[in-house]
């Protein structure tokens, strides 16, 4: 009998030691006083492991071949950006700007990524997925300044464009709600030198990081001055145009014009804007309806300007209507809207895609 109980008492601990160390009744679910990350609650899904239209959802069945699936891959390599280059104006002011001047959602539209918030990894991710699908390489995305929520989300945007092989620059602001100092000029560029022009994803013209300005109306040339008196770090301005930009004796490297309630503006060799339409939330009447066959004719123009940049207005302004982001009015097989769809395919879809689409 002592036999028999040393026996059994053997064999008891044998399988014992054959189950999971943190298991309760083999069902592999943790249990007290096991490490709480193991089991936690998934969060926002990473970048590497974001869904996005066009391509195929990782397994959900969680074995080791569909872990590996969706593992991030290695960072492309990032050599830079020659021209003609096409970037699209880029604001990350979500979910703050959903909600402006009593309205909620502030837009007369429906995006197809819902009301969402820039917070999100999978987000970020998904947008840049629709913009490398519109062929545009480049994000210029709105800067507010420094400790502004549109600064604290730059490092996302950084991250997920190392993760993607996509180039950002940032759209300073302050320009349009006031008049700078030299001093508050050069702060801030030091800033984003020092913060953000040393990711490979912050775009770089000649070694030299890349700033875009936006400028207030009733501007002249004093706004030059300021901005090329203040630049001792040698970035590759391109500001803003207002009226008589051109005999200025200061001249930044580049001009852009951004007013998206006209289908295109040219700015000679130094760039080319497009637009989609421009709707206002605050506004009943449309200023520029959005027309596929318009659309499809910008882009052919753009692509014949054989400007340096080739702009979007915009990615995604829903308050202003502009957005070539996918919304539920444009919805496209591709899952990326109509007016990426168009883009992708340089202003020639097939015509197995049913474009053009929606007269507003």
């Amino acid at each position: 009998m002592k036999k028999l109980f040393v026996f059994a008492t053997l064999l008891g601990l044998l399988l014992a030691g054959c189950a999971p160390a943190n298991s309760i009744g083999g069902t592999g679910l943790a249990g007290p006083g096991a490490n709480p990350t193991a089991a936690a609650p998934q969060g926002p899904v990473s970048p590497s492991q974001t869904a996005v239209p066009g391509l195929q959802a990782a397994d959900p069945a969680g074995s080791t071949q569909a872990t590996s699936a969706v593992q991030p891959a290695t960072p492309p390599a990032m050599p830079g950006l020659s021209f003609p280059i096409r970037a699209a104006f880029y604001y990350p002011w979500f979910p703050q700007s959903w909600n402006q001047q009593g309205m909620n959602p502030f837009t007369h539209y429906h995006p197809s990524l819902g009301f969402y918030s820039q917070d999100e990894p999978a987000i970020i991710a998904q947008q840049i997925a629709a913009m490398q699908y519109g062929k545009i390489q480049l994000g210029i995305a709105s800067w507010w300044g420094q400790g502004h929520y549109t600064d604290a989300r730059f490092p996302a945007l950084l991250k997920a464009g190392e993760q993607a092989g996509f180039y950002w620059v940032a759209y300073i602001e302050s320009e349009g709600q006031g008049n700078p100092s030299v001093a508050a000029i050069r702060s801030d560029l030091q800033y984003i030198h020092d913060k953000y022009a040393s990711s490979p994803a912050y775009l770089k013209i000649g070694g030299r990081f890349v700033i875009f300005v936006y400028a207030d109306p009733n501007d002249r040339c004093g706004m030059v001055d300021r901005w090329t008196q203040a630049n001792t770090l040698g970035a590759y301005l391109v500001l803003k145009v207002f009226s008589g930009y051109k005999a200025c004796a200061s001249q930044p490297d580049g001009w852009h014009q951004y007013a998206p309630d006209g289908s295109i503006k040219s700015v000679g060799i130094s760039s080319f804007t497009i637009s989609p339409g421009f709707f206002k939330a605050s506004e009943a009447q449309l200023r520029l309806a959005r027309d596929l066959h318009q659309w499809d004719a910008a882009i052919h123009a753009m692509i014949a300007s054989k400007a340096d940049f080739q702009l979007i207005t915009t990615f995604n302004e829903w308050g202003e209507g502009t957005a070539v982001e996918s919304a539920s009015e444009w919805a496209s097989p591709s899952g990326y809207g109509q007016y990426l769809d168009a883009l992708h395919y340089d202003g020639n879809p097939p015509v197995s895609l049913g474009l053009p689409g929606p007269g507003t």
